[in-house]
């Protein structure tokens, strides 16, 4: 089987810590977006991943590299596209054509999930959907009595399904898809400005591709600061337990399970947890933090965090609550 997945977008919502660092590279429970993403479906489905297309911006060398790294993890081959002009995901998918042959799952970057399922993969295709409070911020599908997709709409102002499209889709043929998406790119046909997948998937159904829907037990979002630090501690709560690395160096200080604490970490006389993940080299003092994510070889002393992110290199002397800060800032008393 092979993998596509999409993360060429900005991540504006996520600024500033994507200013630096792309946002499937942000580190949950102290492993990144994507790669977290690609092990959760490595491990739901029973197919050995041979090629995996990332559609990446102009992220640089050291994403590169570390995409192959993450692909090789899991026994894969990376493939790397690039997205010049975001211009809708049936044209991020479509960067990746070469490797839409065979099985094919198409997984969009910004989208963890927990399941307590395995692929199907003799199925035509599914979409993986969640129940959803508020459906009209999402596309929705509609399902017969036999639990196959019989509709797509895109953000419906009136209640038609509670089922939202995740972004998460499995092909038991990819080259129905690539010529789907051939079709659209070739003949302009775009809804709303931009390049539809879910026209492909229309097109295909019209066709007798059946789709089913696949549900996911949790969905995790990591589109905004708020968002992505509740994925962050719902994350550690799956895992259950600490994930100290042997280097850190732990000095009169409390640890609340469940949180990461990486390499080279130093705290001292101060209570860490729960849900919090300190990336490596980060050094803490005098502190109480809890459900926060703070990334790499950061400094703090003095403070008191709550439902917080900090970037890589900050230092930061002060007693706030509730804060966001980029790479490189600095907040003293």
């Amino acid at each position: 089987m092979n993998l596509v997945i999409p993360m060429a977008g900005m991540g504006k919502r996520l600024r500033p810590h994507t200013l630096t660092v792309p946002k499937p590279l942000i580190p949950i429970a102290g492993k990144p977006i994507v790669q977290r993403l690609v092990e959760d479906i490595a491990e739901v489905t029973s197919e050995k991943i041979e090629e995996i297309g990332f559609v990446i911006g102009d992220f640089g060398e050291e994403v590169v590299k570390s995409l192959h790294e993450i692909a090789e993890s899991v026994g894969a081959k990376a493939r790397i596209f690039f997205q010049e002009e975001a211009l809708g995901t049936a044209h991020a998918v479509h960067c990746a054509r070469e490797v839409l042959k065979g099985k094919v799952t198409v997984a969009f970057s910004d989208t963890l999930f927990k399941a307590d399922f395995k692929l199907n993969t003799s199925d035509d295709g599914i979409i993986w959907v969640k129940k959803v409070e508020n459906p009209s911020a999402y596309g929705v599908v509609n399902l017969d009595d036999r639990g196959i997709i019989t509709e797509f709409v895109e953000k419906p102002q009136t209640p038609v399904s509670d089922l939202a499209i995740i972004g998460i889709y499995y092909f038991k043929e990819g080259e129905k898809l690539k010529t789907q998406l051939d079709h659209i790119i070739d003949n302009n046909i775009m809804a709303s400005g931009e390049y539809q997948l879910t026209t492909a998937l229309e097109n295909l159904k019209q066709e007798g591709v059946k789709f089913t829907a696949g549900t996911v037990n949790e969905w995790l979002d990591c589109g905004n600061k708020n968002v992505t630090v509740e994925s962050n501690s719902r994350y550690l709560g799956f895992i259950g337990e600490n994930l100290i690395h042997e280097s850190a160096q732990i000095e009169n200080s409390t640890i609340i399970p469940p949180v990461f604490i990486g390499q080279g970490v130093i705290v001292k006389e101060s209570v860490i947890g729960p849900h919090v993940s300190l990336g490596k080299g980060c050094e803490v003092q005098d502190s109480r933090i809890k459900d926060s994510l703070i990334q790499n070889d950061t400094k703090l002393k003095g403070v008191n965090l709550t439902n917080s992110m900090i970037g890589n290199h900050v230092k930061m002397e002060a007693n706030p609550m509730d804060v966001s800060l980029g790479d490189y800032s600095e907040w003293k008393k």
